[in-house]
C-alpha cells in the first residue's frame, strides 16, 4: 500500500516546476491530487496526464490567487472537481505552493507590485486555509512552501523576502491553533532550484550554474524532485510528530 492511499490533496501552482513534481511525488505516494492553476490551463492539464499515466489520479482547479475571492473560487472548484468524479468531500494535504518573485530593493518597488508579491504569496494562502478549516480531516496536513531567502539578507528582493517570512509565521502560529486536530503545519524553505521559473536566467548558463552550485554546502543547484521529497516525508504519517517547523531545503545554502 502507498502511503498516502486515500488521501485527497491539493497543492497550488502545481502547472509547473516545484508544483508540478510535488504533486507527480504525492500522486505516486497513492493520493488523489487537485492540480491548482491560475493560467496555464494547458500546463496544468499536462501535469495531470503525467499523473494518469504513471497509474495516479488528479483532475484540476482554476483559480487567479491576485483575486480578493480567491480562495472562495479556488475551495468551490475544488469541490466540484471531487464531486464530477464522485469522491467523498473534504482534503487531508493541503500544499501552499503558489508563489511569485520579486527583485526589487526598497527604493525600486512601487505600491502595485508590493500588493502583488504580498496578494499571492500571503494573502492567498491565508484565506486559502481559512477556507479550508472545514474540510480538513483530522490528522491533516498543512504545507507552506517558503523560501531559504528568509534566514539571510537579501535587500535585493526584500518583498519577496518578508512575504515568505509571513508565511513562517503563519506555519508556526498555526501549527499551536490547529494542533488538537492532529493536523501539523509546516513550511519548507528551498534555496535556488532548476526549475521553469529560473529557467530563463539558469539553465544552459554554466557561469550562473557555477556561481548559484558555490552557494550550497553539496556544490550542485537544487532539483525540484528535491523539494517534493521533502514535502511528501512531511505529507505523511512518518513526520506525525513534526510541525510548527521551518524546515530548509537549501542544501545547506549560505552556511
Amino acid at each position: 500500500m502507498a502511503r498516502l492511499d486515500g488521501r485527497t490533496a491539493l497543492v497550488t501552482g502545481a502547472s509547473r516546476g516545484i508544483g508540478r513534481t510535488i504533486a507527480q511525488r504525492l500522486a505516486a505516494d497513492g493520493a488523489l491530487v487537485a492540480v491548482h492553476y491560475g493560467r496555464d490551463e494547458a500546463a496544468a492539464k499536462e501535469t495531470v496526464l503525467r499523473i494518469v499515466e504513471a497509474g495516479g489520479r488528479a483532475f484540476t482547479v482554476r483559480a487567479d490567487l491576485e483575486a480578493p475571492d480567491a480562495a472562495c473560487a479556488l475551495w468551490a472548484a475544488f469541490d466540484a472537481g471531487l464531486a464530477e468524479i464522485h469522491v467523498e468531500p473534504g482534503v487531508d494535504i493541503l500544499v501552499n505552493n503558489a508563489g511569485i518573485s520579486s527583485s526589487s530593493d526598497l527604493v525600486g518597488t512601487d505600491v502595485a507590485e508590493f500588493d502583488r508579491v504580498f496578494a499571492v504569496n500571503v494573502r492567498a494562502p491565508f484565506f486559502v486555509i481559512q477556507e479550508a478549516l472545514p474540510r480538513l480531516r483530522t490528522g491533516g496536513r498543512i504545507i507552506n512552501i517558503s523560501s531559504g531567502v528568509t534566514r539571510i539578507a537579501a535587500p535585493e528582493m526584500l518583498t519577496y523576502a518578508m512575504s515568505k517570512g509571513a508565511l513562517n509565521t503563519l506555519s508556526h502560529s498555526l501549527a499551536k491553533g490547529l494542533g488538537a486536530r492532529g493536523i501539523t503545519v509546516n513550511a519548507v524553505s528551498p534555496g535556488i532550484v532548476d526549475a521553469d521559473s529560473n529557467a530563463m536566467w539558469l539553465r544552459n548558463d554554466p557561469e550562473q550554474v557555477a556561481l548559484w552550485s558555490s552557494f550550497s554546502a553539496l556544490d550542485r543547484i537544487g532539483q525540484t524532485a528535491d523539494i517534493a521529497d521533502v514535502v511528501a516525508f512531511i505529507a505523511s504519517d512518518d513526520a506525525r510528530w513534526i510541525t510548527g517547523q521551518v524546515i530548509d531545503a537549501t542544501g545547506g545554502a549560505k552556511l
